[in-house]
């Protein structure tokens, strides 16, 4: 049984059996070990719930998911995905949490700054979209320090992130469906490419419903039809 204070609400258990079950239902796929680690699908849902802004619920959700084992570098996986895909009042908030949840946190040594060679950013945009698309070809047209910095942000994101490619882009994928953004299927995308089943994509998802609620699915499910059964 989830321990979600949901659960909780005097008002929901008298009038809401059917909510609560529907609720607990689907905690109970959050919350074990399954296609997704436990540990992680916490991480997934404490940075759904700061993209959100419900800081209570990501405080929760973390403290969760150090008690099952996350490590700090594992949490940072978060900070560094929030960074690029919603920004740095989101990526602050998240960086304070890691710091309240785990009580000592080693940081590495400051490193330098990535640069990007000439031509890095368009093969990089080439090789994981397939074709470059229009918003980053305007970008590239415009302001192409602004394209190199996206592409940065971007490999930080996956090719980078403390998570294997595969979990990062589960990640990405649980902070867009919170959004309901029509960016998933992208990342659906590259999640399959990167090694991840239809099972761990569908688990990452649902780690988006304690912050965004059912519609958070139903905005990425129809995307997980078979590849082959896509219209194209």
């Amino acid at each position: 049984m989830t321990t979600s204070p949901l659960m909780d609400v005097a008002l929901l258990q008298g009038f809401a059996p059917y909510t609560l079950a529907g609720y607990a239902g689907f905690r109970g796929v959050i919350d074990a070990d399954g296609a997704v680690p436990g540990r992680l699908k916490a991480l997934f849902v404490a940075v759904a719930a700061i993209d959100r802004r419900y800081e209570t619920l990501a405080l929760r959700e973390l403290s969760r998911g150090r008690d099952l084992g996350l490590t700090v570098k594992e949490a940072v996986a978060g900070l560094i995905v929030l960074s690029s895909l919603r920004g740095e009042g989101a990526a602050l908030e998240f960086a304070g949490l890691i710091q309240i949840v785990f009580d000592a946190v080693d940081t590495p040594p400051a490193q330098p700054l990535a640069t990007a060679a000439d031509g890095e950013a368009v093969a990089n945009f080439t090789a994981y979209f397939g074709t470059i698309p229009a918003p980053l070809q305007q970008l590239l047209r415009l302001s192409p320090p602004a394209a190199d910095a996206y592409y940065l942000m971007r490999r930080g994101s996956i090719d980078a992130n403390p998570l294997s490619p595969k979990h990062g882009e589960l990640l990405l994928l649980a902070i867009l469906a919170a959004g309901y953004s029509p960016m998933a299927l992208t990342h659906v995308r590259g999640a399959r490419n990167a090694g991840a089943t239809d099972a761990e994509i569908a688990e990452a998802v649902l780690c988006a419903v304690p912050s965004a609620g059912i519609a958070a699915w139903m905005g990425v499910g129809a995307m997980l039809a078979p590849p082959d059964a896509q219209t194209p």
